[in-house]
């Protein structure tokens, strides 16, 4: 996972795919792995609200993980839509972009 400022700042000069319920940055990086950064604002609601929205998203890319490429830096952002949308909507999506991409290779196992 991403968590330094740094980190998240060099993601700026990425590039950037959007979706009505996520939006996601990409950055081409010399590593070996794939790290990821989840961004959940205030805008989809209280502690709980975000901390489940966070679940979900780690809970999608956790199961696509075999099919990362290596050399990536993403930082995955959550629009308010997506307290609403079921958790098969939310991969689904989460794939497509990661897919548009360039993160991910092949099919991923749901």
């Amino acid at each position: 996972m991403l968590s330094r400022p740094q980190d998240f700042t060099a993601l700026q000069a990425g590039t950037v795919r959007s979706h009505p319920l996520l939006s996601a940055r990409f950055l081409r990086t010399d590593l070996e792995t794939t790290r990821f950064g989840l961004a959940t604002g205030r805008k989809l609601g209280g502690a709980v609200v975000r901390n489940r929205v966070r679940r979900r998203l780690r809970e999608g890319l956790r199961a696509m993980a075999p099919s990362f490429k290596p050399g990536w830096d993403v930082l995955i952002i959550a629009r308010p839509a997506i307290v609403e949308a079921d958790h098969r909507t939310v991969v689904e999506t989460l794939r497509r972009l990661l897919q548009r991409a360039g993160v991910v290779g092949g099919q991923a196992s749901s």
